[in-house]
């Protein structure tokens, strides 16, 4: 006995004498404005939420980490949620210096296979989870946010031609018969996606989120039986549609990681659909993401690829929002020139629709003339954040952003929309030093993010009315507007 204590006490200094601090998470645990107990505190409460009873963190064991100590999952996880949540931003487990062990591909990551059955299991499995997760209250918490090389790389797969899938029986035995769906069931599926879409744009993605998770489960449940091919065709687009659709939900929510997540399972899904503009949509969503997340090459990268996928088969509307976010990625990167260069191929190919023979399908026809307008005006917008609050760049934001608050104000359809172009117009106002204009535009939006289950709404009209406090807060109007938030917004949403 006493031979093998030696031992690993010599181990145990080998180790010791190898390990240096942490510097990344050292720097990350600096700026954060955190202690060592306040840290050891949010470890412990996430490891609850996720079941991780056996947890129990200590500012000693804290100390150890900045010191060099690479912690066991689920810690460095929970460690990237935590401090994403704290800067807004993609925190990965690499940036903060410690080493991810490998999870399976249903709960961590976005490297998935790339083939129909297992895009299939992937989905229910992770429908099914959410579910589950949902209904105990801590939804989202076993996932990490992707970004970089390591969800770039992936998503290029998206553009490998997918093998020929076999010919499916064209007279299933009487035993298989009972599985396959008719032309109205079908339709009926289509056509609840779309009723669900149109509850999202009304109502924002926290009243129905469920619902639409609940609905793409059964849709697993059925591309899980034998159907012909054309009818498997048809329902990895209705898979694709509702899963983007979830994860759209999800971000509009605050669940970044699992917004994430059904973005990733989309893309797998459109794919075996063989539908690319499709494909492209959702890469534009998660490319929306990767600027909220202030990722803007990330979402470059995702828009290139969105746009070489598609560039021969997407309709006009489909390819003025894709140059549309190009141009959002440009502005957040601060590169003006390509940036209106952007905005102009949106303007000038949003301009061919009424050329196009095909009707657009559901999930593109929200890009209306107002969107257009509202899109651009708010790459200008970021453009004079980015150059520093320049009134240069407002001023071009400023008639865009007027006449996408003009339209939507007649359009019952897209309340969400409508509230984040108010406050978008409110920022300009604010931009060019006129708080007096932006405290009207800021009190409409407050009124429709009653009707809205929006986190993302509430956070931004949080944020405006702090910058209007921050720079003009003793101004009448301002503090009108400082009562009316208390007032009247919600001080949370809650995640469905």
């Amino acid at each position: 006995m006493g031979g093998n204590g030696g031992s690993g006490t010599s181990a145990g200094n080998a180790a010791q004498a190898d390990k240096r601090p942490n510097e990344l998470l050292t720097s990350w645990f600096v700026r954060s404005g955190w202690s060592k107990g306040e840290l050891a505190r949010q470890v412990n409460r996430r490891a609850r939420q996720l079941g991780a009873n056996h947890i129990s963190t200590d500012t000693s064991r804290v100390r150890r980490w900045l010191d060099g100590e690479n912690p066991r999952e689920p810690i460095p996880r929970i460690l990237s949620e935590l401090f994403s949540e704290r800067f807004g931003c993609v925190v990965s487990v690499e940036d903060l210096g410690l080493r991810a062990t490998r999870q399976s591909p249903s709960v961590s990551g976005v490297d998935l296979p790339w083939t129909g059955p297992q895009t299939v299991a992937l989905l229910s499995e992770f429908s099914r989870s959410d579910l589950m997760l949902a209904r105990r209250g801590f939804l989202g918490t076993s996932l990490v946010l992707s970004a970089g090389p390591s969800l770039i790389e992936p998503m290029q797969r998206w553009l490998v031609p997918t093998a020929a899938a076999p010919q499916a029986d064209p007279e299933p035995s009487a035993s298989r018969r009972g599985g396959r769906l008719s032309r109205p069931e079908l339709e009926l599926l289509e056509s609840t996606t779309v009723m669900f879409r149109q509850w999202d744009a009304q109502c924002g993605g926290g009243l129905r989120r469920k619902a639409v998770v609940g609905q793409l489960h059964e849709v697993t449940d059925l591309l899980q039986e034998p159907q012909p091919e054309a009818t498997t065709r048809k329902l990895f687009k209705v898979a694709a549609e509702l899963a983007e659709l979830a994860g759209w939900m999800s971000y509009d929510v605050g669940l970044q990681p699992t917004a994430q997540k059904y973005f990733v399972l989309a893309l797998h899904a459109a794919k075996e659909a063989g539908d690319k503009p499709l494909g492209s949509y959702v890469l534009s969503s998660m490319s929306r993401q990767m600027i909220h997340l202030g990722r803007p090459d990330d979402a470059l990268e995702l828009i290139h690829l969105a746009q070489y996928g598609s560039r021969d088969c997407a309709s006009p509307r489909t390819q003025s929002m894709l140059y549309a976010m190009e141009a959002r990625a440009y502005a957040n990167m601060g590169q003006p020139g390509k940036c209106k260069r952007a905005v102009r191929m949106a303007e000038d190919t949003f301009a061919d629709i009424d050329e196009w023979d095909e009707p657009d399908p559901d999930w593109i026809r929200f890009f209306s003339e107002a969107e257009l307008y509202g899109e651009n005006s708010h790459s200008f917008r970021d453009l004079a954040y980015v150059a520093g609050r320049s009134p240069t760049y407002a001023s071009l934001a400023e008639p865009l952003m007027q006449r996408a608050v003009d339209l939507f104000a007649k359009d019952d359809e897209h309340q969400r929309s409508y509230a984040l172009n108010l406050i978008g117009l409110a920022t300009v106002h604010l931009l060019q030093r006129e708080p007096e204009r932006s405290t009207g535009p800021a009190a409409d939006a407050m009124r429709i993010a009653k009707k809205v289950r929006s986190e993302r709404v509430n956070t931004r009209i949080r944020k405006t009315v702090d910058t209007a406090v921050r720079d003009f807060g003793d101004l009448a109007d301002v503090v009108d507007l400082t009562e009316k938030l208390a007032a009247e917004l919600p001080e949370t949403a809650e995640a469905v």
